[in-house]
This record gives structure tokens, sequence and C-alpha cells, in this order.
């Protein structure tokens, strides 16, 4: 295992090195895997490195793991095509299909997604009105339940009229909270829940959005059909050894299933979020 994180923090390296400037598109031996950027590059480096390897090794394969520097840039990235797999949020999903034609392989099963705002425990914060006018931080506009789809329920549903900043990350976000410079955050529970117990004490959940499928790993058309059935069996497998369900839980898919676009994604092309999507970040 040391052996294999090594090997990808020499990859996250290369990676964050060309984060600034286009990334070509990998060559047919070598699937490029996006990962939508919710932590720090070496924090996901540490999460999906082992899932990497051991997918490497079942399926014959040759991954490498690229981290945009931000989810603008991410999205960039796999509208262009330039993932062969990637891991998004609900809404990217969306966006994918429509563009490009990725295909969900797998989401987790075991939960929902829910988009949580967050203000200080111990704040003056009790109820959606008292942001009136404030200063919330999201991880990035496009973020799905922490961001887009919070903003269109904040101001559709709620009236309510806010300052955006877009933190770049969920964890800068809750933190820009904790430093003053936020009222709110907008994050979903698995990341707050990723967060360390200081962090949380002093967060208190103050709504959240309905529930949508979760985080689904998607492959562009490119990627042939026993790649991706090698992928999915891997990782919807019943008799997982405890080390494997370790490595999915790290990943924010604890339970994988296989997943449908028509069953799980296109249903959120009727909440009509375009007009709240962002192209370029601010």
């Amino acid at each position: 295992m040391k052996a294999a994180l090594a090997r990808w923090a020499a990859i996250t390296l290369l990676g964050l090195a060309g984060n600034a400037g286009a990334q070509p598109t990998a060559p047919p031996s070598q699937l490029v895997l996006g990962i939508v950027p919710q932590f720090p590059a070496v924090e996901l480096q540490r999460r999906w490195a082992p899932v990497v390897d051991w997918l490497e090794k079942a399926c014959k394969l040759s991954i490498r793991l690229d981290f945009a520097a931000s989810i603008p840039v991410f999205e960039e990235r796999f509208l262009a095509g330039q993932h062969d797999l990637a891991y998004m949020n609900p809404y990217h999903a969306v966006m994918a299909y429509r563009a490009q034609r990725y295909e969900p392989l797998v989401r987790d099963g075991q939960g929902m997604l829910k988009g949580v705002l967050t203000v200080r425990t111990d704040g003056t914060v009790q109820r959606l009105q008292d942001l009136q006018g404030a200063t919330i931080a999201f991880p990035s506009p496009n973020a799905f339940g922490a961001s887009l789809y919070m903003r269109a329920l904040l101001e559709r549903t709620h009236g309510i009229r806010f300052t955006p900043f877009y933190a770049k990350t969920h964890s800068n976000a809750y933190r820009h909270v904790l430093k003053g410079e936020a009222l709110a955050a907008g994050g979903v529970g698995s990341t707050l829940a990723a967060e360390t117990p200081e962090v949380q004490s002093q967060l208190r959940v103050l709504y959240e959005t309905p529930p949508t499928a979760p985080h689904p790993l998607v492959a562009h058309q490119r990627v042939n059909t026993e790649q991706k059935r090698c992928i999915t069996e891997q990782l919807t497998a019943a008799d997982l050894p405890q080390a494997k369900r370790d490595w999915l839980d790290e990943i924010q898919m604890p339970k994988p299933i296989r997943a449908v676009y028509g069953r799980d994604y296109q249903p959120l092309e009727k909440l009509a979020l375009e007009s709240y999507v962002v192209h370029s970040a601010p």
C-alpha cells in the first residue's frame, strides 16, 4: 500500500503542475480519471489511490488520476471530453451526459445526497430569514447540493437575497464561517462528516435540500464495454473484503450500486437549474 501511495503521490504532483492549462486526451492505453475537487488534491489522492490501484490490477487497466485546481476547471475538462472516467456531482452528470454522453456506471446505494447549509453553533443565526443580505460561502457555483441547488432553493423558495462567495472546496467554505468571513456555508452531509471533530462541533446544520441520487462514477463513450463492465462489477461485488470496503468508504461510496442515467439523474433536468449554472468562475 505504501508503494502504491508513493506512486500516486508522484502522479499527483505531475497532475497539479499542469492544472493551469488544458489536459490532452489520454491515449487509448491509459484512462484519465477526473475527481471533482470537494477536498484539497492531496486529500483526494490519499482517498482514491488505493481504489485506482485495485481497478488497475483487477481490470488490467492503466489509470491516471487528474486533480483540477477548482470545480470550474474540472467542469471545463469533462465538458471537453478530456476525462475517460470521472467522479462528479449529480448535476454534473446531467451536464456531462448532454455534452459528451458520459454514462453513469456506479453510485452509492446506501444513502441519498442532501445539501446542507451550515452556520456557527454559537452564532446568532436561528432561521433562514436571518441570512437576508448576508455573505454565504459555497465551494463553487456548480457544486450541486452545496451550491447550485442550494442557491436556487434559497432564492426561489425562501426569498433569501445574499452575496455568494466561492471558496473552491467544501473545506474552505466551512472555514469561512468559522473565521467569520461568511455567515453560512453550503456543503453536503458527507463532506461535513469528513471534517475534524473540532470543525464539526463549531458548525450547525440550519437547512437541508431535498434528497437526490448521490455522486456517480461516469465513463465517456470511448471507454469500451469490457472496461466499463469490469469496473462496475469490481465496485459492486457483494463479497468484497473489509479493506476494499474501507477504500470505498473513503471515496464516499460505501455501498456502490449500478447507476442508470434515466432513473437517477435525468429527473434533475426538471429542476430547471440552468439559470443558476455559472460557466466561468468569478
